[in-house]
């Protein structure tokens, strides 16, 4: 990673791996202005709000494509780039459907926000961009193509992150726009709602399908008595924007304040987790014993549903028959209070509360539809109760404390950790334990479940599909596991083992053509360690033994020389690059040192090959060299010198 300084507004500000300027400058507590820059997305460069100046040059660059270096002067609050900023803002409101105030997003609005602090007042241009169609059809998000300002930020995290590629640029120049292939409305399309490309949009041109005036409706209509249900990620997410720290539990002050609002019952939408955990459970056993089909997956996430059955309907069979919780709930609620309803002549409707906007596309699907009315009247996400909450005029962080209504209002453990990847899983697996105490459950917890467990489950499926395992070898070439990871095919009779070949395997199609020089670890039942043995010494192998207890720290000394002396080299190379080579030619410039050294520690061994500083007891030099490196490659170098005189030591 590069390493440096630069001169930021005459500050002097050192970058340590950062991608670019942007991030150097926001380093440095500037808050440089962009609309179309997100980290964890491919760089666009397209709104050249963050333009800095170079000081030699004069010239203006756009920070976020730039990479630092070191030396590098520049400066981002001159005249030049405020006119330049100014200039954008007006360009972009002169083509932007202004009407601010009825906006969903005002007072959220990117655009809003920059124009307000560069104090962008007059527009000198007229707004010749004609009226663009808006597309309603979808049930999750909305979109007005009047208001986009061709960021692409919708486009990139539809493509990159959800990997759907809904959205992208059509035509070119004045006529650029923004939307799906043919220009097909949302619902036309493989949209699966999951409503990322509103979370990114800088303005008001994708923003969720608000439906409060809906909610009010109901919670004002004396003919209906509204159940709102709570999701667990909402009562952690909603009170940051009342002042209240981040993750707090504040389910308690919701009930209350949505009592307020017109609510006659809250609940835990927990309670349906809880009956979901129980469904699935059910299902999985019955599935071990037909024979799957498996992998199981959760149903519990209506945009993977959709995934799948727009893009891979294969996998259908491999999802839960179960309903989400929120459907699950909802079932319960409409049978509950059918008769009561019958009886005093109002009708339940049913609002829940929910992080994921998929959740409206949910609600609407005709499955979960009776008499020709959903389950679920209506889907509130986060930020629409949040804006309800407002409207009130409730100080959320002044309710009272209100538990969720009976009996609904419970909720296990095991409905807690959905929220957690392979959470629902977990719970499933819990469920199926016998054992209840806190000491197993505890263990099923730091099983595979929620990591990579793949050579467990081979071997597992190994020994129970059928096949003779009786005296046959079973081997992984895993450096990180032991041979007991094939514990399930020991069991079915085999003979198990690990056979991992000391080599950096870059490639998984081409490194097999290099194992002839591979040193060979091996470990496992004494006969399958034979036979391996045998095998070696045929291909011309050298190999050994170790303990298969020992497997994580031999696994600790492969990785120290093969993936550490990696970041060695980048950091010798990083160090030659500021003393002025580019990077590839210092790469380059280290090989015949890096490789000569290799050859020489394999010949002659660790001792014999030892040069340099601490092998002459030069601790000036040493000293030297601490004093010009920065923090972090100077504790490394530190560390791996105190080895070195270690070795300096056995040697004499």
């Amino acid at each position: 990673m590069a390493k440096g300084i630069m001169i930021i507004d005459g500050q002097r500000v050192p970058f340590d791996g950062e991608k670019n300027v942007l991030a150097v400058i926001r380093k440095a507590g500037i808050d440089i202005p962009t609309f179309c820059y997100y980290s964890e997305l491919s760089v666009h460069g397209a709104c050249r709000m963050c333009m800095v100046e170079d000081v030699k040059t004069g010239k203006l660059d756009a920070s976020c494509s730039m990479e630092p270096r070191d030396g590098m002067e520049i400066r981002t609050n001159t005249a030049k780039l405020l006119k330049h900023r100014r200039m954008i803002l007006e360009l972009l409101l002169a083509a932007h459907d202004c009407s601010c105030t009825t906006c969903n997003k005002s007072g959220n609005c990117r655009l809003q926000e920059l124009a307000q602090r560069f104090g962008v007042r007059h527009i000198r241009f007229p707004n010749t961009r004609p009226q663009y169609e808006k597309d309603n059809t979808s049930y999750a998000v909305f979109r007005d193509p009047n208001k986009c300002i061709l960021c692409g930020d919708c486009v990139r995290v539809c493509e990159e992150l959800q990997g759907q590629g809904i959205l992208n640029f059509a035509f070119r120049g004045s006529e650029l726009q923004v939307m799906p292939a043919f220009d097909r409305k949302l619902e036309e399309t493989k949209c699966v709602g999951c409503g990322q490309c509103a979370a990114v949009c800088t303005t008001g041109a994708i923003t969720v399908n608000d439906q409060i005036g809906t909610a009010w409706r109901a919670l004002h209509d004396p003919q209906k008595r509204v159940v709102v249900q709570i999701a667990p990620a909402v009562r952690v997410a909603l009170g940051e924007d009342f002042g209240i720290p981040a993750g707090v539990n504040i389910i308690d002050k919701l009930v209350p304040a949505l009592k307020i609002m017109g609510a006659d019952e809250v609940y835990d939408t927990n309670f349906g987790a809880d009956m979901t955990t129980i469904s699935e459970a059910e299902e999985f056993l019955q599935r071990l014993k037909v024979g799957g089909p498996f992998p199981m997956f959760t149903s519990c996430c209506p945009a993977w549903v959709k995934y799948l059955e727009l893009n891979d309907p294969k996998y259908l069979r491999n999802i839960s028959t179960c309903k989400s919780p929120m459907e699950m709930f909802a079932a319960v609620i409409r049978d509950k209070y059918a008769a009561k309803d019958a009886a005093d002549g109002r009708t339940t409707y049913q609002i829940a509360i929910m992080p994921c906007t998929a959740k409206k596309m949910e609600a609407a699907r005709p499955e979960f539809c009776h008499d020709g009315r959903p389950d679920v009247d209506l889907v509130l996400t986060t930020r629409e109760l949040t804006d309800m909450i407002r409207e009130a005029g409730i100080q959320l962080n002044e309710m009272e404390l209100e538990s969720p209504d009976l009996p609904f209002g419970l909720g296990s453990g095991a409905a807690a950790i959905y929220g957690v990847t392979g959470g629902v899983a977990e719970a499933v697996v819990r469920y199926c334990v016998p054992d209840k105490s806190k000491n197993a459950l505890r263990a099923v917890s730091v099983t595979d479940l929620r990591g990579d467990g793949a050579i467990r489950e081979v071997a597992e499926e190994l020994s129970t599909c059928g096949a003779d395992l009786d005296g046959k070898i079973i081997a992984h070439c895993s450096g990180a596991t032991s041979s007991e990871t094939l514990a399930a095919c020991r069991d079915a009779g085999a003979c198990v083992a690990s056979m991992h070949p000391l080599y950096a395997v870059s490639s998984r199609f081409g490194c097999w053509k290099e194992l002839g020089r591979a040193w060979f670890s091996l470990e496992g039942d004494e006969a399958a360690v034979r036979t391996l043995e045998k095998l070696l010494d045929r291909l011309g192998n050298k190999h050994g033994r170790i303990d298969a207890a020992q497997k994580t720290r031999y696994h600790a000394a492969a990785v120290m020389a093969s993936n550490l002396v990696v970041g060695l080299y980048d950091m010798a190379a990083g160090e030659l690059a500021r003393c002025g080579l580019d990077r590839a030619e210092a790469e380059s410039a280290l090989a015949a040192l890096f490789l000569g050294n290799a050859q020489h520690i394999a010949a002659d061994g660790v001792e014999a090959s030892l040069t340099g500083p601490a092998a002459r007891g030069d601790q000036a030099t040493i000293n030297g060299h601490l004093a010009c490196l920065d923090s972090r490659d100077r504790q490394g170098y530190e560390l791996l010198t105190e080895e070195l005189f270690e070795i300096a030591a056995r040697r004499e």
